[in-house]
């Protein structure tokens, strides 16, 4: 076993993939490269960019970072063309293998066709087996392959207007962004669940799953692309459809607790400031008397400047991140192994030593990474350590594109608060509750009969039925076997 993953985030939510699309720049591939060097955090494991030019379409994708594959000239100048998408990958359907990585790309009647998903589909099984049984030869292990099948099988004319068939017929959260010859297509579910921003760079048009990924390259942010609505860009400008039925609007909560960039933009509101607001309302809920409040580098550095203010306790950077050790660093014999946290972080003794601590995390999810920095504490001197989750308990798993565990490895599934913070081994363990985040979001709290966001890891109530996890087929309004016959 070597020490292949971040010892602090072996024990986080992993969020599923980020998008970029371009329109209209000589530049696409360059510009492609490094807006999603700007969503490596959405996903890490694979990189992918297909650009088009003059009736081709230019293809590269490798396993790992950005960085690691596309910040070569050569590897640039193997991708003409003035439009281009790309993805990062985070694995949650689908084995880590190079059929996998996205984009994916087909051949149609009326040309090409690529294709990257940041999101989940909830029915990709089901659908699946359909279509197996209708004929297809599917290439690859993901529910991203869904979509395109159910495109090539249908009998409308166009490619927009099979694309509309199809997604009506897929239940679940996406975020898309394909090219079909010269025209670029981007499109976002019904309810929201995942983002995706429009933005300008000179006179071409950008596609993206965060804002972060448009001050990159210094393009101007235009709006969020809306729930359930088409974006087609080619050479007469934008187009702007609304096919779907209307939903009630579901935005992932968890995007403003930890998957987005701090410096991100997501449906008008910062992220970081949104951070902050969640550690002010967490301090209001769940004081408690100390000495210092002490972020879990990196995603809970913003709750706790926010806590830090709210309570008038001093904040300090009592856990110190080494950014400079290699994905593969050692192979550790079991007598070392335990020495992994430390190659990543060490605790500041001198803030810590003597003093009563509060720890402000995210979240808590497995609790395996939490012991761990409760004991880096304990043994820096501190004589109190209490921690405060800047969310409610994580107690159901997402099935919206979130790589989660199942809920009987979530601690907060299988053990009440006293429980959990007698495991983890601190003096006090207090969460965000669910009104107290809905409050820090510029709500009077959430609404019980309708929740402004999707929020069904905290609550276990899915906006989108889950088919594939229940299974149920689909339902016969859904089945294309009968829609597309």
């Amino acid at each position: 076993m070597s020490l292949t993953t971040h010892p602090f985030d072996d024990d986080k939510l992993h969020e599923e993939c980020g998008i970029f699309g371009v329109y209209g720049h000589i530049d696409s591939a360059a510009l492609t490269a490094l807006g999603l060097h700007a969503l490596q955090h959405r996903g890490q494991e694979a990189a992918g960019i297909v650009t088009y030019e003059n009736g081709q379409f230019f293809s590269h994708r490798a396993a790992g970072h950005v960085g690691d594959n596309f910040s070569k000239e050569s590897v640039i100048a193997q991708l003409p063309g003035a439009s281009a998408i790309g993805h990062n990958r985070y694995s949650t359907t689908g084995d880590t293998v190079v059929r996998n990585i996205q984009p994916l790309f087909a051949d149609f009647a009326s040309g090409g066709f690529a294709i990257a998903h940041n999101g989940n589909l909830t029915n990709a099984v089901a659908l699946r087996r359909e279509l197996v049984q209708r004929g297809c030869l599917f290439q690859s292990t993901t529910d991203t392959e869904v979509i395109i099948h159910l495109i090539a099988t249908s009998t409308f004319d166009t490619v927009v207007d099979r694309a509309v068939a199809a997604l009506q017929l897929v239940e679940g959260a996406y975020s898309l962004v394909a090219l079909h010859n010269d025209t670029l297509i981007g499109v976002r579910d019904p309810y929201g669940v995942r983002p995706l921003v429009l933005g300008r760079f000179e006179e071409a048009w950008i596609l993206a799953s965060e804002t972060c990924a448009l001050d990159i390259i210094g393009a101007e942010y235009v709006r969020d692309i809306e729930p359930g609505e088409i974006v087609l860009i080619d050479e007469d400008g934008l187009q702007s459809m609304r096919p779907f039925p209307n939903r009630p609007h579901k935005l992932c909560i968890f995007e403003y607790i930890y998957f987005a960039r701090p410096d991100s933009n997501i449906d008008g509101r910062n992220v970081y400031d949104s951070r902050k607001r969640i550690g002010q309302q967490l301090a209001d809920e769940s004081g408690v008397p100390a000495d210092v409040v002490i972020p879990v580098p990196d995603s809970g550095v913003p709750a706790a400047l926010g806590y830090a203010e709210q309570a008038g306790i001093p904040y300090e950077l009592g856990i110190i991140r080494n950014h400079y050790v290699g994905r593969t660093f050692i192979e550790p014999t079991d007598r070392i192994r335990h020495l992994g946290v430390k190659l990543k972080h060490n605790a500041n003794r001198d803030v810590i030593d003597g003093r009563r601590v509060i720890l402000v995390d995210d979240s808590i999810v497995r609790g395996t990474t939490s012991v761990k920095i409760v004991e880096m504490m304990r043994a820096a001197g501190a004589n109190e350590v209490h921690m405060r989750i800047a969310s409610p308990p994580t107690t159901h798993s997402c099935f919206y594109g979130v790589d989660t565990p199942t809920r009987d490895q979530l601690l907060a599934a299988q053990n009440d608060v006293d429980e959990m913070a007698r495991i983890i081994g601190v003096d006090s363990l207090a969460f965000l509750t669910m009104g107290g985040l809905y409050r820090a979001m510029g709500l009077e709290g959430r609404d019980a009969a309708a929740p402004q966001y999707c929020d069904a890891c905290f609550s276990g109530e899915y906006p989108i039925a889950p088919t594939d996890q229940s299974g149920d087929q689909p339902s016969p309004q859904l089945s294309f076997l009968t829609q597309l016959a």
